[in-house]
């Protein structure tokens, strides 16, 4: 590959990184938190913004210098709930899953290193819970990034496992062995479960979604405070298993 080319792509690939960043973050980011969170010089930071600006995917707000996600952000959000077609494949059996059990359902992806809710159809019954549509969560915490990281590729899932576990916490062989026994049980039942993992007194069952060629799209992922349904798990289980069976059918067939 020309020397040019490899020079292009590693432009475009941190332009993308700083949008991620931005996009990810959830709260407006000054350049040097943009400087801390991607690693990259200041001069080098401020030449990505710069056609993230032009285009309107990114904003500086006016007072306070910070950056944000700009309006082109809100045509991508828009075009992505009506028109994607693993969206619209899934309102309805998100809305199902909700009406026949009572709890709230969601619809989570594995992104370039975080698992990102799509969409969130609530209960009328009350949960408090870390998942909104749009917010990033760990992906290797909870039934939700269980479910999606048994199905990824080896050499991914080996090296989201080193870098969560090197980042974030001293955990020993025998833990990380512990765990990826775990996500072979995954790979095998075809659903995950946590409790308390993620949000305390929270139960939650995730099963995966597929597209043709057993192409992992997302996580169809049930969430409950554990106390209320405590006699209902297995029923639940198989409720969210059915649902997420149906929608990859849908995927393979439309």
């Amino acid at each position: 590959m020309p020397a040019s080319t490899k020079d292009s792509i590693a432009q475009s690939e941190r332009i993308l990184q700083v949008l991620a960043c931005i996009a990810r973050h959830g709260e407006a980011l000054s350049a040097r938190e943009l400087v801390e969170q991607t690693g990259l010089p200041l001069s080098t930071l401020y030449r990505q913004l710069a056609p993230l600006k032009k285009w309107g995917l990114v904003q500086e707000h006016a007072q306070t210098g910070l950056y944000e996600p700009g309006p082109l952000a809100v045509q991508l959000a828009r075009g992505f709930d009506q028109h994607s077609w693993l969206m619209s494949a899934a309102r309805d059996e998100l809305a199902d899953v909700v009406q026949k059990s009572g709890e709230s359902v969601g619809l989570l992806a594995y992104v370039n290193g975080q698992v990102v809710c799509l969409d969130m159809q609530e209960s009328q019954q009350a949960l408090r819970c870390s998942f909104a549509k749009g917010r990033a969560s760990s992906s290797v915490r909870g039934a939700s990034a269980k479910a999606l990281l048994a199905h990824l590729p080896p050499a991914l899932q080996d090296e989201l496992l080193a870098q969560n576990f090197l980042e974030n916490a001293p955990v020993s062989v025998q833990l990380l062995q512990d765990l990826q026994t775990q996500l072979q049980g995954i790979r095998e039942q075809r659903y995950a479960t946590s409790e308390n993992e993620v949000d305390l007194g929270i139960w939650g069952v995730s099963a995966p979604v597929f597209s043709g060629r057993d192409k992992l799209e997302a996580t169809l992922s049930l969430m409950a405070p554990a106390q209320r349904i405590q006699q209902r798990k297995p029923e639940l289980i198989n409720m969210t298993l059915a649902a997420a069976d149906r929608l990859s059918r849908k995927l393979q067939y439309p």
